[in-house]
């Protein structure tokens, strides 16, 4: 009878395991199904995301662009031939009479040598002068001009001019405003529509690659023309003044704290608030920086130097923060070796404990690098949205930067031409910021392999 029962409770003590068992795989699987669901939907949202800006971005790197047989007439270029130095006594008399003469070529109607160039591709033509103007960008004048100007001998001549399309042409021939609208909502002519869709048939319109968009400064009266020339150097000068200030005080500070500082209350504050800091909205730094560095120190309004300035102040935490977590992960043992050896508390921390952490390092200035990269708010509050037609020499001129001017484009009213160039301007930014991780991640494998 005993034996009995303790079969029955032996039975039922596995039938509670096998029970357990088959809870606990049913709850693993769960839980894992959820994590390769989460998973999953990150995936699909980024990759929904990198889709819609591709898609919308790539085709803004191809633009219509004309390739007209352009005649130089001298009917149109009055303003005579170009000065020579020996024709004058002085430097100074030259660079005078070059200079009227400069005048002189910007007093030339430009625009009628394209208009003698379209129509002589289509004899039959008949339209007004302002439609065939309408069919190029307003700076393709400008581009004739800077050409003769460069080469007088080119007068008389005829010669083929690749010529940027206008934003309207471009919107027209890559279908993104719809072609059954009323002519009245159109953004071109009936007249211009024909000869652009004439002239992309023909082959005299093609969609060249736009290599304006890297070389080009922001434009206003010539969207098509418009690039990011000043707002990456712009980026570049404040990314340099980061990296000059944010990444040897916060390495130094992180050292500081971390090794040497006493641990008291004084320390456990500044701690907090360096943490603190790591939470503050970004735009608050923009108000500092206007505070500060603006009104009181009277640093040039939308310059790089101060734009590097407030981004110093919010990457600091994150690399303090970070270099920190790295000089904690360094075993004591080797810390107490070091002393034990007879070696002071500064060998021991630069001879043996940093250059364990140098990956750490690297890879928290990348992202604090990266993250001011991408930061718009502050610079707004410091005049960095202002139109800035020139490429910055120095760290102290007047620029703009690559999130600002993502920024200023998406709210262009040409919505149909500037909401592709947004996304192109944003693949751009992307890719500065990919190439930054990727440096840190050679230079951290590298560093890594020599340890």
């Amino acid at each position: 009878m005993m034996s009995d029962m303790s079969q029955s409770a032996a039975l039922d003590r596995r039938e509670r395991v096998r029970n357990g068992l088959s809870r606990r795989h049913r709850g693993e699987a769960i839980f894992r199904g959820i994590g390769i669901a989460a998973i999953a939907i990150a995936l699909a949202l980024v990759g929904t995301l990198f889709w819609q800006v591709l898609s919308k971005g790539l085709p803004a790197f191809t633009q219509a662009t004309l390739h007209l047989d352009v005649t130089f007439d001298e009917d149109v270029i009055t303003a005579g031939p170009a000065p020579l130095r020996s024709d004058y006594a002085s430097a100074a008399q030259y660079e005078a009479a070059f200079l009227d003469w400069r005048r002189a070529l910007a007093g030339i109607n430009w625009a009628a040598l394209i208009e003698q160039a379209v129509r002589a591709e289509m004899p039959e033509l008949d339209a007004e002068a302002s439609d065939i103007r309408r069919l190029v960008d307003n700076n393709a004048g400008l581009t004739l001009r800077q050409m003769y100007q460069d080469d007088p001998a080119l007068l008389n001549q005829t010669l083929n001019v690749a010529l940027l399309g206008s934003a309207d042409t471009d919107n027209w021939l890559k279908g993104t405003i719809d072609r059954s609208l009323p002519d009245a909502r159109q953004q071109l002519s009936a007249v211009t529509r024909a000869i652009a869709d004439r002239f992309a048939a023909d082959g005299v319109i093609s969609m060249d690659f736009a290599w304006h968009i890297f070389t080009n400064t922001d434009s206003r009266t010539a969207p098509a023309s418009a690039g990011l020339a000043g707002a990456f150097v712009g980026s570049l000068y404040m990314m340099l003044v980061v990296v000059v200030l944010a990444v040897p005080i916060g390495v130094a500070s992180a050292i500081y704290l971390e090794e040497f500082a006493p641990k008291n209350r004084f320390t456990d504050l500044i701690e907090v608030n360096i943490n603190n800091l790591a939470a503050v909205p970004s735009i608050v730094f923009g108000l500092l920086g206007a505070a500060v560095f603006i009104n009181y120190f009277r640093l040039p309004i939308s310059a790089p130097i101060v734009g590097g300035l407030v981004l110093t102040l919010m990457t600091l935490p994150t690399i303090i923060i970070a270099t920190r977590s790295s000089l904690r992960q360094v075993s004591p043992s080797l810390r107490q070796a070091a002393l034990g050896l007879g070696a002071s508390r500064t060998q021991m921390v630069f001879h043996h404990v940093l250059p364990l952490t140098l990956p750490g390092i690297l890879t928290a200035t990348i992202i604090g690098v990266a993250q001011a990269l991408g930061e718009t708010a502050p610079l707004l509050l410091i005049g960095m949205n202002a139109f800035v037609a020139n490429i910055p020499g120095t760290p102290l001129d007047q620029s703009s930067a690559l999130p600002v001017q993502i920024y200023l484009w998406q709210g262009n009213e040409n919505r149909n031409f500037f909401e592709a160039r947004t996304s192109a301007a944003i693949l751009v930014l992307l890719g500065l910021m990919i190439t930054l991780n990727a440096i840190a991640i050679f230079l951290r494998t590298r560093l890594e392999r020599n340890k």
